[in-house]
């Protein structure tokens, strides 16, 4: 006689298609709204243009049913809406560029969606078991610091920060794809070694620190983000391989103290960077006073966004009625600049919260994990997320430097679409293994004596 009952949990896809269809709702009326205001009238292709993201998103779903029907039901939804505001805000700087939709950036950012939903939908097929990854965790390491390296050789500078490289007619950001490398070689690394990482230390001022041979990896993980920093001036890249693996290793040791030594290792480190290096004296400049005359000259776009975003207020100017043209890169560094002037504090509250349940949903998949390399990769995953988020609107706000990072799937750009869609892939098929309930064990082979007891008696 069982004693307990299983309760099946609740698949929740029907839940996901109801959201995911509001999102698309959202987004079309967010579309409608653009063009008339330009336009004053309904855009003659909207049943076209909907159609796309619609088809897009219900295939995402289909696969979900398929092959990972326990996934979390809220991911899904969030990063359509994401996604389709972002080409919504695209394609309204197209207007204002003179430029159609089938010439502007927005189609090819629904393109860059397809190919990247395309990808993501193979991981979810192909890989049936996050666990696998764990077998390659010294292989993504060391494509990983290939990939943060190859600008430094074969890339070129853009806006200060040399960060891409060429391949045929295409541009990429390779540290887009190495920031998930990176978490499943620290999720692979951190599962090995925790316990020695743990355990093992002397006590100083109430904390207890690590030995100094245990401190091997984060000094290399120092010593890389230095290297970016002061090679490729990008600020984005430096504080996410350091910030990433100083969060992994509090999650997986709960330890206070590696979060101290983080902090003190990345001041020593920025205070040795700014006194060689002359472009990172002038990104703390425009950190710390771009509204001086030395600032306005050197700041200009952060100065542009800034007042972007004061001219927004609390309701915003009204999507497709503001000018968020004047900024530079309105569609990528300083899209959300570009979202705060048209939709206001309220708007970018919105962004933040989406991002927040995002990052959130993450979490909570990453402590329904039953193993620890899952735990510690779907943790990571997701502070990549949160990372990348604050990175980019804490620059574009001031609340730190400036960086070269764009925000996940709301702004422009091919490798960042396709390297999120897949991240958001990898996430799903975690969150189906946390979601889905055990194996039921037949009662009989639990009351069975064991091999030990045939053999005593």
């Amino acid at each position: 006689m069982r004693a307990v009952a299983t309760i099946a949990p609740r698949r929740g896809r029907n839940v996901e298609l109801l959201l995911t269809a509001l999102a698309i709702g959202v987004v079309i009326l967010a579309y409608v709204n653009v063009s008339v205001a330009e336009t004053e009238e309904i855009p003659p292709d909207l049943l076209g243009h909907a159609g796309i993201l619609a088809g897009i998103a219900l295939a995402f779903h289909l696969v979900l049913r398929w092959r990972a029907s326990y996934a979390d039901p809220i991911i899904l939804p969030i990063v359509v809406l994401l996604n389709g505001i972002g080409v919504v805000v695209i394609y309204r700087l197209d207007i204002a560029a003179g430029r159609s939709f089938t010439e502007g950036q927005a189609v090819r950012q629904l393109l860059w969606t397809a190919i990247g939903v395309a990808i993501a939908l193979a991981v979810l097929i192909a890989l049936r078991d996050h666990r696998v990854l764990r077998r390659y965790t010294y292989t993504a390491g060391a494509a990983a610091l290939v990939l943060i390296a190859l600008p430094i050789f074969i890339g070129y500078e853009v806006n200060g920060a040399r960060i891409w490289i060429r391949l045929g007619s295409f541009t990429f950001q390779p540290a887009e794809i190495a920031k998930i490398l990176l978490a499943i070689f620290f999720a692979g690394y951190l599962v090995q070694t925790r316990d020695v990482l743990a355990l093992t230390g002397r006590r100083f001022l109430g904390i207890t620190f690590p030995r100094g041979r245990d401190l091997g990896p984060l000094a290399i993980a120092w010593v890389a983000s230095m290297l970016v920093l002061a090679f490729e001036n990008d600020f984005g890249t430096t504080l996410m391989v350091f910030g990433l693996f100083v969060a992994m290793l509090y999650i997986a040791t709960e330890r206070i103290s590696w979060i101290v030594l983080g902090l003190s290792m990345a001041a020593f480190g920025a205070a040795i960077v700014y006194t060689t290096a002359s472009h990172v004296r002038t990104r703390v400049l425009c950190w710390t006073d771009p509204f001086s005359t030395q600032g306005r000259e050197e700041c200009g776009q952060l100065v542009q966004g800034i007042m972007g975003l004061a001219s927004g207020g609390v309701s915003g100017a009204g999507l497709g009625r503001g000018r968020p043209w004047l900024t530079p890169l309105p569609e990528s560094d300083f899209i959300f600049a570009s979202i705060g002037e048209e939709l206001g504090l309220v708007g970018t509250m919105a962004i933040i919260l989406l991002y927040a349940i995002l990052v959130e949903r993450g979490l909570r998949s990453a402590i329904g994990l039953r193993d620890g390399f899952g735990k510690l990769l779907a943790a990571g995953l997701s502070f990549v997320i949160a990372l990348q988020v604050f990175v980019v609107i804490g620059g574009v706000t001031r609340v730190i430097p400036l960086t070269g990072l764009t925000l996940p799937f709301l702004a422009y750009g091919g490798s960042s679409l396709l390297t999120n869609w897949t991240l958001v892939a990898l996430l799903l098929r975690m969150s189906d293994h946390a979601r889905r309930p055990e194996p039921e064990t037949d009662p009989a082979q639990m009351e069975a004596p064991t091999e030990m007891v045939r053999t005593v008696r």
